[in-house]
C-alpha cells in the first residue's frame, strides 16, 4: 500500500494548484459531487489539515475509526450528495473524498448513478478455492469515470500526466452499514515516451 500512496504524493506535489484558487472557499459537497479538477481538489484537501487548518475552522470534527486508509470527520451540520443522500460524516483517502452514507445496501446508492459493482467476492473465493466467509457482509467496489485526460509532455515539458477523476461508490467491512460515496482525484505523470513514472 505504501507505493501507491507515494505515488500520490509524488503527484499531488508537483501539480501546482491555481494561485487563484483560495482552498478556504471550496465545498466539500463539490469535491464529493467531483465538480474540481486535480490541482484545486489538492489545495482542499491539503487545506484540511495544513496552515489553513480547513477542518478546525469549518469546525469539523476528527473521528478515530479503526480503517488506516481513510481520515474521518464530522461536520457539524449535514451536507446532502447525489441529490438525496445525507450525512454528517466524510473521509480522505490518498486520492479522494467520501462522504459516509447510513444506506447498508450501496447497491441502492449505485444504481442511481448508473455505477455496477465491479467486485466479484465469490470469484475469488472460487479460485482461491476456499469459501467466503459467512459474516452477512457483501463487498461492493464500483466508480464511473467522469474525466479520463492525458496530456502528453510537450518540448518545454520534461512530464506529461494523465488525470482521472472518477465517481466512486463502495463500503468496507470496518463501516458495517456504511456506504461510501464520493470522487477519487488521480494524476500520474508521465515521461516523455508516454509511459508512467
Amino acid at each position: 500500500m505504501i507505493a501507491p500512496f507515494l505515488a500520490a504524493l509524488i503527484a499531488i506535489a508537483t501539480v501546482p494548484a491555481d494561485e487563484d484558487v483560495d482552498p478556504t472557499t471550496i465545498s466539500e459537497v463539490d469535491a464529493l459531487e467531483c465538480r474540481l479538477d486535480v490541482p484545486t481538489y489538492n489545495a482542499f484537501a491539503f487545506a484540511v489539515t495544513g496552515d489553513e487548518q480547513l477542518a478546525r475552522k469549518r469546525g469539523w470534527r476528527k473521528v478515530a475509526g479503526n480503517n488506516p486508509m481513510l481520515e474521518e470527520y464530522e461536520l457539524p451540520a449535514p451536507v446532502t450528495v447525489a441529490g438525496k443522500w445525507s450525512t454528517r460524516r466524510i473521509a480522505f483517502s490518498s486520492s479522494g473524498i467520501v462522504a459516509i452514507l447510513d444506506v447498508a445496501d450501496p447497491a441502492s446508492v449505485a444504481k442511481g448513478e448508473g455505477i455496477a459493482n465491479a467486485y466479484d467476492g465469490d470469484a475469488m473465493y472460487r479460485d482461491l478455492g476456499i469459501a467466503p466467509p459467512d459474516n452477512g457482509f457483501r463487498k461492493f467496489l464500483g466508480e464511473k469515470v467522469i474525466v479520463d485526460r492525458t496530456v502528453p509532455a510537450s518540448a518545454d515539458d520534461r512530464f506529461g500526466s494523465h488525470v482521472t477523476i472518477a465517481r466512486s461508490v463502495g463500503n468496507v467491512s470496518n463501516l458495517p452499514g456504511k456506504t461510501l460515496y464520493g470522487c477519487s482525484y488521480r494524476m500520474e505523470l508521465l515521461g516523455r515516451d508516454g509511459k508512467p513514472l
